[in-house]
């Protein structure tokens, strides 16, 4: 049994029938085969945070996935920057003014 499908707009063929000039120009063609993975070779400029450029080079390994892979490595790199930036409202800033005193009248 024969279970190649043909192409869109062929009449189907008999198993037995002889090969046509169509059934030799179907198999002179490559398959489909997806190119590999390559790299972007995007520049990634340091910004002198270490926990910041630790992210962004981490945007290198998407560079070794196929496309469905990438958004994996996408969200962890969003999810750290986030993180690092959440961070950075969390550290105490420097001290404000002090307080200034408050004087009642007629005291």
């Amino acid at each position: 049994m024969n279970d190649a499908v043909p192409p869109p707009g062929s009449a189907p063929r008999a198993e037995h029938a002889a090969p046509t000039a169509d059934d030799d120009a179907l198999r002179a063609t490559p398959e489909y085969a997806p190119a590999a993975p390559a790299p972007l070779d995007v520049p990634r400029t340091p910004t002198g945070n270490a926990e910041v450029d630790a992210r962004l080079e981490r945007l290198a390994d998407a560079d070794h996935l196929t496309t469905d892979g990438h958004a994996e490595v996408y969200e962890d790199v969003h999810r750290g920057l986030r993180d690092a930036l959440t961070a950075l409202d969390a550290r105490p800033g420097p001290p404000g003014p002090p307080p200034t005193p408050t004087h009642r009248q007629g005291s």
